[in-house]
């Protein structure tokens, strides 16, 4: 397995972070996929994936930069830079842009896990890579990136909120898959068996994505990133969470979306990004919700966040509705 060494230090000065082109990786990684893990990204691939195939198509050699570049354990690292926070998805690209052929190449070998390709050996790979992460961003990403960036401040809102109730190794726990704390200083950050890396000293990020991928990536000695799938219930496609019939006619339709919708902690402001209802009619919801004892709120920072209770809870099972725990991001003593 894949470990890393921290202090104290570096674990408490983590921070979560949004990037642009994270996201846009991540989406690259679903069209290359060719398939997604659940209906909301069903949808989206089957309105992106034939152009996105066709110009690849048109392109055999960025084809096979892609192919190379995704390995099997292994990402080409000039293919992710490390979020650095505040910057828009130019100034992320741009730094792929700037890499070095050269190492670009041998990041290649060691994602191919062999030799380069004869077609791979020239000196304008960060070129088409920056050229055809631009073209996912332009056509996929962005004209939805207003409502992903909402997605993803709910599910750092909700983790921050964790971190104050439960600690950081219970966030570390339930980021991805193959990641938890080990104890003594130690964060698996993978299964794969890699030497360990000490990054004490260093800053840790945490970066949330909303497509169900994600990697882990750095520029030593200093910065350090784990890029994570934003919770579930987040990222499945909000907006069509299943509403039994019953439990719609009890408390309506738009008031039960909310009401299943908080398995995590969100903000109104969240509420209506994810459920295209308006703010009024969302602030009714919360409150009917909270008057009857369904969902309970507490402040954290400047954002009052609402859950549902233990109550909210026991008539979502009576309506045939039970999320599954993975989704849920805080936990109720």
């Amino acid at each position: 397995m894949g470990w890393w060494q921290m202090n104290a230090d570096t674990l408490a000065g983590s921070r979560f972070l949004l990037s642009p082109l994270a996201e846009t990786f991540a989406s690259l990684k679903l069209l290359h996929a060719g398939s997604g893990g659940h209906p909301g990204e069903q949808s989206w691939l089957r309105a992106h994936l034939p152009a996105y195939r066709a110009r690849l198509a048109a392109d055999p050699v960025t084809a096979l930069l892609v192919r190379a570049g995704l390995g099997r354990d292994w990402i080409a690292d000039f293919l992710t830079p490390t979020p650095r926070g505040g910057e828009t998805f130019a100034e992320e690209l741009a730094r792929v842009r700037a890499a070095d052929p050269g190492a670009a190449r041998a990041h290649l070998r060691i994602s191919l896990a062999g030799p380069l390709p004869p077609a791979l050996d020239r000196d304008d790979l960060p070129e088409r890579a920056a050229a055809l992460l631009e073209y996912v961003w332009e056509e996929s990403v962005r004209p939805s990136w207003d409502r992903r960036r909402r997605v993803l401040e709910a599910d750092v809102v909700a983790r921050t909120a964790q971190v104050s109730r439960g600690g950081w190794a219970a966030v570390l726990d339930a980021l991805r898959p193959g990641m938890r704390w080990l104890g003594e200083s130690r964060l698996q950050v993978n299964l794969h068996e890699y030497p360990p890396r000490e990054i004490s000293g260093g800053r840790l990020v945490l970066v949330p994505v909303t497509p169900q991928a994600g990697w882990v990536s750095w520029e030593e000695p200093d910065r350090y990133a784990v890029v994570y799938p934003c919770a579930g219930v987040l990222a499945d496609g909000p907006r069509r969470a299943p509403v039994p019939a019953a439990l719609g006619a009890l408390l309506g339709p738009a008031r039960a979306r909310v009401l299943v919708l908080l398995t995590s902690p969100m903000t109104t402001t969240q509420l209506v990004a994810v459920t295209g209802q308006g703010l009024g009619s969302v602030g009714r919801h919360v409150r009917v919700l909270l008057d009857a004892g369904l969902v309970e709120r507490r402040r954290t920072g400047r954002s009052v966040l609402y859950e549902r209770t233990a109550a909210g809870d026991v008539l979502l099972d009576a309506g045939g509705v039970r999320p599954p725990e993975a989704g849920r991001l805080a936990s109720r003593a």
